[in-house]
């Protein structure tokens, strides 16, 4: 059985290496390099992450012995502190924001307060239709005002007023109430996935990417333009067949290139909204920070991801991100008012980098998907899947379309090198 996989991002790639030993498997990569989103652009000798700052990590052992077991072995990894700022009223304060309140209260009283008293007495229950609502309703209204709206505003280029919760969950720490007052009287901690992370020693994540794409079979500077089933096989571009595909293509252009797709699935389609982002890669006087976050209005950026923390050793370098296509010159004068930022050194513009999660999304994205589910064809990742994934999630995605596969074709899940599907 022969499987053609679109796309040699971290989810192909983690697909493709799980199906490798037991399949014949081709991966087909429009871009001249492999990594997708996650790849890095090398500046000297700093990693130049050009949509985000991917890092690694997860809850799910699976995901960690697949890495470390299968792909690239700990001692090629250092453990990195997530040490996460936000930039507000002129003061650094730790994140997530909510844990913060006491350093808040050490410079504004009563913001502290209106914070506390908010977060303890909202209606939890009452029913959230759209973002906004959704962080009222979890944090509270100044919480919310202060940060969680303006900030969440700036990376969806979208008030949440417009938009649905549906990204949120396992996204963002959301404490109860108890931990909440806990955090008032004792120092509470980032509990997320990535509260710590690795990151290789090799000081890109390229390292890990060579690793994963190890062995596979992959053809870039490979264009996909259409895809149809001929009664017995899927063909790609009219020469390229195979008994089964696997898509990581973004949902919003896929269905324009498959054969007699129905109009209500290209209209779906075009309906679909993401992002771009603009960053660039600034030399920098010292920084404690792994990320800074900018909720407020007299910065255009959205986050420094302070990437020369992620490296061993350490440097003095940052990669400001904007939402959306901005000039050198904006992102030049921008920068020219943060202290700690010296000289820029490269500058990207994505193509695609965040899906956008408006009110259209559930029902466009579910039509999507039903339509390429009755047809056999498998989407998957952040764009295939239409989705605001991590790395690791994207490689539980792949495990899930790789055992749905075996399941069709023998009944079996499989076990590909040392890394066992079954839980």
């Amino acid at each position: 059985m022969k499987i053609g996989i679109i796309g040699a991002g971290i989810s192909g790639l983690s697909a493709g290496r799980l199906l490798a030993g037991t399949f014949e498997v081709e991966i087909l990569e429009k871009e001249p390099h492999i990594g997708g989103i996650a790849w890095v652009k090398m500046v000297g000798n700093i990693p130049y992450h050009t949509v985000g700052g991917h890092c690694l990590n997860s809850n799910n052992a699976r995901i960690m012995n697949f890495i470390f077991e299968t792909v690239l072995a700990p001692e090629q990894w250092h453990r990195v502190q997530r040490i996460a700022k936000i930039a507000l009223d002129n003061h650094l304060i730790d994140y997530p924001i909510e844990f913060s309140v006491p350093q808040i209260a050490t410079y504004d009283e009563d913001l502290a307060y209106r914070m506390t008293y908010d977060f303890l007495t909202s209606d939890e229950q009452r029913p959230t239709a759209t973002l906004e609502d959704w962080f009222r309703v979890k944090f509270g209204n100044t919480l919310a005002e202060k940060y969680f709206i303006p900030y969440n505003s700036k990376i969806w280029n979208m008030p949440p007023a417009a938009m649905s919760p549906a990204w949120v969950e396992g996204k963002l720490p959301i404490p109860d109430r108890k931990h909440f007052f806990k955090s008032l009287i004792s120092k509470q901690k980032d509990s997320m996935p990535h509260a710590h992370f690795y990151y290789p020693n090799a000081n890109t994540q390229n390292q890990f990417i060579a690793a994963l794409a190890n062995g596979l079979d992959i053809k870039t500077n490979y264009t996909v333009d259409s895809i149809e089933h001929d009664g017995q096989e899927w063909v790609i571009n009219g020469e390229k067949r195979y008994d089964a595909i696997i898509n990581t293509m973004p949902l919003n252009m896929l269905p324009s290139i498959l054969a007699n797709a129905p109009e209500q699935v290209l209209h779906a389609a075009s309906l679909l909204k993401y992002n771009k982002v603009t960053n660039m890669l600034w030399e920098t006087d010292d920084v404690e920070a792994t990320w800074t976050y900018f909720p407020e209005a007299s910065t255009p950026f959205h986050r420094h991801i302070h990437i020369g923390n992620f490296t061993n050793p350490c440097t003095n370098h940052t990669i400001t991100e904007v939402i959306g296509a901005k000039t050198i010159q904006q992102m030049t004068d921008a920068g020219s008012s943060i202290g700690y930022l010296k000289q820029p050194v490269d500058y990207n513009v994505s193509d695609h980098a965040y899906v956008v999660f408006d009110h259209n999304y559930s029902e466009c994205v579910e039509k999507i998907k039903k339509y390429l589910e009755s047809i056999g064809l498998h989407t998957l990742g952040r764009f295939g899947e239409w989705q605001y994934y991590n790395m690791d999630i994207c490689m539980e995605s792949a495990i899930i379309v790789v055992e749905n596969i075996i399941r069709k074709t023998s009944g079996k899940l499989i076990r590909p090198n040392t890394c066992s599907l079954q839980e």
